[in-house]
């Protein structure tokens, strides 16, 4: 006579295992109109030649001589660094960099502490993609 299992639980039960599924392979669920949009929008985003960013003002005043000597010594330090001048009779305005977080501007920020009397976080839109 065959003896009683012991109820699930009770001490010296054997766990009860689900039996196992076959695996289940990944399959292509993008279809033909995803993948054309999705390569539309990559084409769209390639000529995005603006983004909304920061720019350091770095001289605001109505010395062109003086605009262009920080000019000088921040281009000579950074060469790398792109710099707006504008004139809007009688202000002249020197922006520098194209920076996409406030955290990039603010380390540029420091970075240029001792080439300018003054520097200030401001948001514009900024150029992307220079080197194209």
């Amino acid at each position: 006579m065959p003896v009683p299992a012991p109820p699930a639980g009770a001490p010296g039960a054997r766990p009860v295992v689900a039996p196992a599924r076959p695996a289940v392979l990944p399959t292509n669920q993008v279809n033909a109109q995803a993948e054309q949009r999705l390569r539309d929008q990559a084409f769209t985003n390639q000529n995005v030649k603006y983004a909304q960013g920061y720019r350091l003002l770095v001289y605001l005043g109505l010395e062109r001589d003086q605009a262009m000597a920080i000019r000088r010594a921040v281009i000579g330090r950074y060469p790398d660094e792109t710099d707006y001048l504008t004139f809007k009779a009688p202000v002249y305005r020197l922006y520098v960099g194209d920076y996409l977080t406030r955290l990039e501007a603010a380390r540029a920020k420091s970075r240029l502490r001792g080439l300018t009397q003054r520097a200030e976080v401001e948001a514009t839109q900024v150029v992307l993609n220079k080197t194209q």
